[in-house]
């Protein structure tokens, strides 16, 4: 690292770019109700709409890797804080239900270049304590998922132009800082090289930690984007479910995130993300099965401790096993989590229909994935404790 880049301004780079993803991951939810009114738009159709996001962020993170390891993280950056500030000034101003969906692709891009990219410059920083290192980064994410729910709800009432410009004006503000940040280059070491792409792709243990990836994401943006709505069928005011997304499901990612960092010294990362999708199992069926406000809210927020470790410690567990190529290796687990979004928003939606109401056995989505992520779990332990060996 050379003597003009500082690692304390790299870290805060980082942790503000994704406290930005943080609030443009929970902003769809927070802001679907009001535009299904507004455009009078089916459970269906708002299924269609969040799959538009979705293969925007499958495109970008999908792409991004190749870029940041060729042209360096900064590049990567610089480029998805463009594309979301264009998205986020052009969604609320959507006229029609086929207007809205090219400007939520444009967001989706944005948002899956910005997180691969914030991830893979966090993860060379620290390589000795990755696991730790990404959970504390990744509690920025929930702060941001905390406050844009709170903010739309409680200061804005519900204005969604106001909260989308908002949040445009700090993705600018962190645009500029990451413009006069000093960033690592690529290295000929750790950049994409075509002819080791087999040897990447082939590797099973890269697959099952995507695998890992596409039901966890299913799970965490599927709470994110519909939770509010279903809150809303049950009879939950607007603004209380709102809260509940905030003061309970980003609340319990971010607490949970600052308890693991220190957990993960002491508990390898396969022993965490275990315990966190059985957990997650039951805190996500739980919350789906009652109307009250108050248990709601408690039910939530364990379900957003439970599902704090994954994401970032399944980073983790890309990283140490591709020390080589860990941009392209991060975004193809990052692409596949994010088809864990687009399949899953599709079928809540399918299964929703027309009726609001049926956004709770819908969801049952959520559950089922988490019960698949234990069996992906137990299947990839082996292949870790492989490798470990090999390294000793």
């Amino acid at each position: 690292m050379s003597a003009a880049i500082h690692k304390g301004r790299l870290i805060t780079a980082a942790i503000l770019a994704i406290f930005v993803y943080g609030m443009i991951a929970s902003v769809a939810g927070t802001i679907v109700p009001d535009v299904s009114k507004r455009l009078n738009l089916t459970p269906e159709q708002v299924g269609y709409v969040l799959l538009a996001q979705a293969i925007g962020l499958i495109i970008a993170s999908l792409l991004v890797g190749p870029l940041i390891d060729n042209k360096g993280k900064k590049t990567g950056l610089l480029l998805g804080f463009v594309l979301i500030v264009i998205g986020l000034f052009a969604v609320p101003n959507s006229a029609g239900y086929y207007m809205i969906m090219p400007f939520m692709l444009i967001l989706g891009l944005g948002g899956g270049i910005i997180v691969t990219a914030a991830n893979a410059l966090v993860s060379d920083i620290s390589e000795d304590r990755r696991a730790s290192t990404l959970n504390l980064l990744n509690l920025f994410f929930g702060l941001g998922g905390l406050a844009t729910p709170l903010i739309g709800a409680n200061m804005l009432n519900h204005n969604t132009i106001a909260l989308c410009y908002l949040i445009a004006g700090l993705a600018a503000a962190t645009l500029v800082l990451h413009v006069f940040t000093a960033m690592p280059p690529p290295t000929g070491e750790r950049g994409f090289k075509f002819s080791e792409a087999g040897a990447l792709l082939g590797r099973p243990v890269l697959f099952l930690l995507s695998l890992q990836l596409f039901l966890y994401v299913a799970c965490e943006v599927g709470v994110w984007n519909w939770l509010p709505q279903h809150l809303e069928a049950q009879g939950i005011a607007p603004s209380m479910a709102l809260n509940i997304l905030s003061l309970g499901f980003a609340l319990g990612l971010l607490i949970g995130r600052v308890a693991v960092s220190r957990i993960l010294v002491r508990i390898p990362s396969a022993t965490v993300t275990l315990v966190a999708a059985v957990l997650m199992a039951i805190t996500t069926f739980g919350m789906l099965q009652t109307n009250d406000a108050p248990i709601a809210a408690v039910l939530v927020f364990f379900a957003g401790v439970a599902m704090a470790p994954v994401f970032p410690t399944t980073l983790a567990m890309v990283g140490d096993a591709f020390p080589r190529m860990t941009g392209t290796a991060m975004g193809i687990a990052i692409t596949s989590g994010w088809i864990g979004l687009a399949v899953s928003s599709r079928i809540i939606g399918a299964i929703a229909g027309t009726d609001a109401t049926r956004i709770k056995t819908a969801l049952l989505v959520l559950p089922a994935c988490s019960v698949v992520m234990i069996l992906v779990n137990l299947a990839v332990r082996p292949m870790l404790r492989a490798k470990q060996k090999v390294a000793a």
